[in-house]
């Protein structure tokens, strides 16, 4: 049993390699693999991050949010997900918490975060 656990977790790791690290306030683009039907194709959600969870362990996730048509959307990825295409980190942002939950009352200029020079 053991085996199969520790196969499970080098296989997650060689994922999560492949990715680049990121953290809270970093907007970032993900290309995400969408089925509709018998078709597959890639869309893309581009946000800030507000958190990651369960960091170094196979259930870690993040939570990524964007304002689309005015409204704020939030979506939570696996990191280890075989629908998770590419990862791009487009600004890295200076923020001094782990978890940016405050960014859910705020809006236009009030929502931004500082660049990390």
């Amino acid at each position: 049993m053991s085996d199969l656990i520790k196969f499970v977790e080098e296989e997650n790791k060689a994922i999560k390699e492949q990715h680049p690290s990121f953290g809270p306030g970093d907007t970032v683009n993900i290309h995400y693999k969408i089925k509709e039907g018998d078709k597959e194709r890639i869309q893309q959600f581009k946000g800030t991050v507000l958190q990651i969870r369960n960091q170094g362990t196979n259930g870690e996730t993040f939570t990524v949010r964007k304002i689309s048509s005015g409204v704020g959307v939030e979506r939570i990825f696996p990191i280890v997900s075989p629908f998770i295409d590419k990862i791009e980190v487009l600004r890295k942002g200076k923020v001094r918490r782990a978890k940016l939950f405050y960014l859910r009352g705020r809006k236009g200029k009030a929502a931004r975060i500082k660049e990390k020079i």
